[in-house]
């Protein structure tokens, strides 16, 4: 089953898989790209089954509405750091705007040391409260838009971001500061959507915890929901049995030679179209097969 939760300001998403760990009543309970406690947002959480297909929904789209503060930078790029200089903003709107489009399109970004990606068994966030710097390397991403808007505050902007996973806002502020000259930092940030899922499909923890055990599962929606990227086959009966046995299916004794390059990954149904698992397409002696990969 799959929860789209609207995470609160304050808590992990740990602290999110613990509470419907504790309201669906099983530990086998897992989620999807991290939100600092600071943000808020779609948070997608997996449970049982579902979590077989975390490593399948990582490169998903997002989408984020965050505050950007200039004229400051602190050491976890956002304002729950300590302060590492303040210099104001004196620039306007129209100098945010002029900066943003070198932002927009595939970018390198340095991970930040306050995240929880690892290096050499590390992770970062662990290395840096004990003031210990790790070497990181730039990463790719895209930013397929990004737009600005004015608020009360002469130092403080509106940024919508399109963007694709692996992005840290943070660091986008703190890069948009650096081009700007005065330095800039994360305030607030909300995540909007995950792979065109928005807050529409949320609920809140308060929510979840007032629904009964009926009413969560009507909630949840099928492991399946998260994979309609991927194309979707099934086989003649003879084959399929095959298939669960763990045999692979040569793509020409199906009718689907020409049609999968090697290494797609597939959703395999049974002939009623009920899914029961991914398939890849791979290279073996007698030319291409689906193996199963994962099964439901």
């Amino acid at each position: 089953m799959i929860l789209y939760v609207d995470k609160p300001t304050g808590y992990t998403s740990l602290d999110c898989v613990s509470a419907v760990r504790s309201l669906v009543g099983t530990r086998k309970v897992g989620h999807t790209g991290t939100l600092d406690p600071l943000a808020t947002g779609v948070l997608v959480v997996l449970t049982e089954e579902s979590t077989k297909v975390a490593e399948y929904i990582k490169d998903v789209r997002k989408t984020y509405r965050a505050v950007l503060k200039l004229g400051m930078t602190t050491d976890t790029q956002d304002v729950t750091g300590k302060i590492l200089s303040k210099e104001g903003f004196e620039g306007g709107f129209s100098d945010l705007k002029e900066a943003l489009p070198s932002f927009i399109g595939e970018i390198s970004q340095l991970p930040p040391m306050y995240s929880a990606i690892k290096i050499g068994g590390v992770k970062l966030c662990d290395a840096a409260r004990k003031g210990v710097e790790i070497e990181r390397e730039e990463r790719k991403i895209t930013i397929y838009s990004l737009k600005a808007e004015k608020t009360d505050q002469n130092d403080e902007f509106v940024l919508e971001i399109d963007c694709s996973a692996g992005t840290y806002v943070r660091t986008l502020c703190d890069d948009i500061g650096k081009k700007l000259g005065c330095g800039g930092v994360m305030k607030e940030l909300r995540r909007t959507s995950v792979d065109g899922v928005g807050l529409e499909k949320c609920r809140t923890l308060d929510e979840l915890r007032a629904m009964s055990k009926e009413e969560l599962c009507a909630f949840g929606l099928p492991t399946e929901e998260v994979l309609t990227g991927y194309e979707k086959v099934s086989f003649p009966a003879f084959f399929e049995r095959l298939y669960r046995n763990g045999c692979e299916i040569y793509l020409k004794k199906v009718g689907f030679e020409g049609k999968y390059p090697e290494n797609t990954l597939l959703r395999v149904a049974d002939a009623d179209g009920k899914f029961f698992s991914l398939g890849r397409v791979r290279a073996f002696p007698d030319g291409l097969a689906v193996k199963s990969e994962k099964m439901f």
